[in-house]
């Protein structure tokens, strides 16, 4: 389950859905670099897991929307959380990674 949870795309989807329910075109705009296959395959994963919930409207064309089920929305407040602080220190991550390359091209 953390495998899911902490999963690049999965952290994302669940972001956007707590602002309520989205279709899936309007998800992959708001995930920049996401792909269709990708997107799918989180939100399948995601519903699996029972974190998500996929309704089908019987309107022309099919119209299908994703949000979060309340155990998805109790996952929020510690989504929210680890998105702030990888914000907050990417700089930091990034300066560490440069330092570590830097080192491991001088050493070999």
């Amino acid at each position: 389950m953390l495998d899911r949870i902490a999963e690049k795309w999965s952290l994302s989807v669940v972001h956007e859905l707590a602002w309520g329910p989205l279709r899936f075109t309007e998800l992959k705009r708001r995930l920049d670099g996401v792909s269709q296959r990708m997107l799918t395959a989180t939100l399948r994963g995601l519903e699996r897991d029972g974190l998500v919930r996929r309704t089908v409207h019987p309107v022309m064309p099919p119209r299908v929307d994703y949000q979060l089920t309340p155990l998805g929305v109790s996952l929020l407040d510690t989504v929210c959380r680890l998105m702030a602080w990888t914000v907050e220190h990417m700089p930091d991550i990034e300066r560490a990674r440069h330092e570590f390359d830097r080192a491991a091209e001088s050493a070999g």
